[in-house]
């Protein structure tokens, strides 16, 4: 997870004084949480080993949960490139990049969005893939009257997989979790598509 970039500013050189002190408080509160665990870091900690001040923290950033979600909107961002219905691929592609990164950064990942972590970023967690999840399945089956449920329930789904995958620390690896999360998805996929049951192809 990379701390969002600042938005551009006139002065190129303060735009750059900006990026590198959010990049440094991102750093440090990432050191800090595969130090100690979430709950156990304070924003005067990210501040003392970023060597940054307070009062410059709180310009641009409300608390650390504020701090770790520019991370979590970068994620999202960049795996909306990995994979889409729009561009052929298959439907939820986008999944694998989610779990490659969640492995890279596991420790992160369980310290954050496990159940030791801090309640507003894994909301917003969740959020996120609600609104990837979201584009996918609105794209496969715009009008359906099933879309909003089959968001939810796939969307809620990955997510608890994700999460029992990390706290768990199960020997499955990337591409075993993908296929796990896609035999168990494609059934409510294909039933928004309207396509038949396998039990009714052929027939």
């Amino acid at each position: 997870m990379t701390v969002k970039a600042a938005k551009k500013k006139t002065d190129p050189s303060a735009d750059r004084r900006v990026q590198r002190t959010r990049r440094a408080l991102g750093e440090a509160l990432v050191e800090l949480i595969l130090e100690r665990g979430w709950a156990a870091v304070s924003v005067q900690d990210v501040c003392d080993r970023a060597d940054i001040g307070r009062s410059t923290f709180y310009s641009h950033f409300a608390d650390k949960e504020d701090l770790l979600i520019g991370g979590l909107d970068d994620l999202g961002q960049a795996v909306r490139g990995l994979g889409s219905v729009r561009n052929g691929d298959p439907p939820l592609a986008f999944v694998r990049g989610v779990i490659e990164h969640a492995m890279e950064q596991r420790p992160l990942f369980r310290a954050v969005i496990g159940k030791h972590g801090g309640h507003l970023v894994q909301l917003r967690f969740r959020e996120m893939l609600m609104g990837l999840f979201a584009e996918e399945l609105t794209a496969l089956a715009p009008t359906s009257p099933q879309l909003g449920p089959a968001i939810a329930y796939v969307a809620g789904a990955f997510s608890e997989l994700l999460i029992w995958w990390l706290e768990t620390r199960s020997s499955l690896d990337a591409t075993e979790l993908e296929q796990v999360f896609h035999r168990m998805a494609t059934p409510v996929v294909d039933q928004l598509r309207g396509l038949p049951k396998p039990s009714e192809r052929g027939q």
